[in-house]
Formats: structure tokens, sequence, C-alpha cells
């Protein structure tokens, strides 16, 4: 049996896919964080929350409503990024031109919130929501069967991150948000509606978490936790990648994903802080993050 490291090779294979699975809500979690900051200036420190949210949305439409799987994982984000223009247009708002520290007081206290609200009416057990018939099963890689959910997770999460990148980097409409970014007064001097703009920017990055949490509800009990378990990591990926950066965020979550998965073949006891081992290196060389512009 060939090894690396001592360790056979088909732990390594093995640990670079379920490594892609957690990459890749890294990557859908911090790619919303990067469109809120890098086009409204908010550090959306509620993120996690919103997570939990579409997670707790898509399991009440299946056990309240009866809407199977799908219907939910496309609803739950709607629902969830309708309660984020609803947060924008009563307090963010506001905060726009103050210090970043105002923005994540706020939002923090807002996932402090409802984190105790979904705590006191469901606890923190965990809710089961039951994987898809059409996903059900796995995949003889030849190294390891790999369960068609995740592997689902995985293609549905670079689509959604590749496509969020292109129409924010190469499309009129991206033009349009970063041009309201950086000079709302000139952009709406050309017709445009800058702050319906800003609104429907944070529903779409809170979405993306809604999105995000939808797609873990079957892999992982949804309690009022989630969300709070993985914001400290995702925050991380986002310092690495460059605050703002969209292509850094994706990047860097896959990235981490994967080497936080093969360090737990290598070294167990390193598997919960190697990310910000990571963080602090990049820190010290490139404040500004790896994608991020240095002022």
């Amino acid at each position: 049996m060939t090894e690396l490291f001592g360790i056979p090779i088909q732990a390594f294979l093995s640990q670079i896919l379920l490594g892609l699975v957690n990459g890749s809500f890294y990557a859908m979690l911090s790619l919303g964080l990067a469109v809120i900051f890098g086009l409204l200036n908010i550090v959306n420190f509620a993120h996690g929350t919103f997570y939990m949210l579409g997670a707790f949305g898509a399991w009440m439409l299946l056990a309240y409503a009866g809407l199977n799987y799908w219907f939910a994982l496309v609803l739950a984000p709607l629902l969830v990024g309708a309660f984020g223009v609803l947060i924008e247009k009563t307090m963010l708002r506001w905060l726009y031109k103050l210090d970043h520290l105002y923005g994540l007081l706020l939002t923090f206290g807002l996932a402090l919130i409802l984190e105790g609200l979904f705590r006191q009416q469901f606890g923190v057990s965990g809710q089961p929501y039951q994987v898809p018939e059409a996903l059900k099963g796995a995949t003889n890689l030849g190294f390891m069967f790999l369960p068609n959910y995740r592997a689902w997770v995985v293609i549905a999460s670079l689509v959604v991150c590749l496509l969020t990148w292109y129409v924010i980097e190469k499309t009129k409409l991206g033009a349009y948000l970063r041009a309201g970014t950086e000079n709302p007064q000139l952009t709406q001097a050309f017709g445009v509606n800058v702050p319906r703009m800003v609104t429907l920017t944070y529903a779409f990055g809170v979405a993306l978490a809604g999105f995000a949490g939808g797609l873990a509800a079957p892999i992982i009990q949804i309690n009022p936790l989630m969300g709070s378990n993985i914001i400290i990591i995702v925050f991380a990926v986002v310092v690495i990648g460059g605050m703002g950066s969209i292509l850094g965020s994706i990047l860097t979550g896959l990235s981490l994903g994967v080497i936080e998965g093969l360090t737990k073949v290598l070294y167990p006891e390193a598997s919960s802080t190697v990310v910000f081992l990571i963080m602090a290196l990049v820190l010290l060389v490139r404040p500004a993050g790896l994608f991020g512009k240095e002022k």
C-alpha cells in the first residue's frame, strides 16, 4: 500500500475530498461576508446567524409546510434575504458613514438576540433533516465511498460562488454595484437607485449564508449554535483572503477546508487551530490578505 509521511495515500485523498465539503461552506459564507463588506463596508457579525436561519428555515418548511428539500433549498435563502432587507432598511442604513465598529456591534448584538430566541424555542440538542431520496447513497471512487449528498454540496457551492464572482466582477450590474459603493452621488446622477441597490446587495449576501445553511441541514444537526460555531473560522478565511475580495474568499475557503482536512490526518491536535495559525502568518507577511489591496 502506497504511503505518504507514513499515512496511506487513500487517507490523504479521502481527507482532501472531505475537506472540500467543509471548504465549500467556508467559501460560501466568506463570499457573503466579502460581498457585504466589499460593497457596503459593513462587518456583518450576524452572518453565522443567517446561516443558522437558513438551516432552520429549510427544516421548518419541511416540518410545518410539508415542502420537500428542493423547494426548501430555494425558499429558505429567499426568506433569509427578505429578513436581511428588513434589517438593512431599519438598522444598518444609518451606519454606512460611521466607523466599522458600529456595524460590528449592531450585528453582534442582533446575532446574540436571534440565537437566544432560537435556543429558548428549540433548545440546543439539534433537529434532524433527512437527505433527499435523489441524493442518498454513495459513489465508489476506488479509494473511498463518497456520499452523493456531499458531492452535491461541493458542486452546488462551486456553481453559486463562481456565478457570484462573475456577476460582480464581469457584468454591468457588478460595475454599478462597485460604482455605487465608491461614489454613490455620481452613480445616482446616472439614474441608478443606489439605496435600493445597497439593500438588495445586503439581502443577497445574507441569502448566500441562508443557502449554505440549507445545504448544511442534512449533514449536521440543526441547532441555534451552528452559526456561532463556524463564524469565527469564516472570519479568519475572509481575513486571509483579503477583506472584500470575492475571488480571495472563494479560493481561500476551499483551500483552508482541504488544509484543515489534511491536518486531521497528519497532526490531529492542530486541526482546530491550523486556520488561525495560517491567518497569523499571512497577517505578518501581508496585512491586507493574500488577495486584498494594500492601502
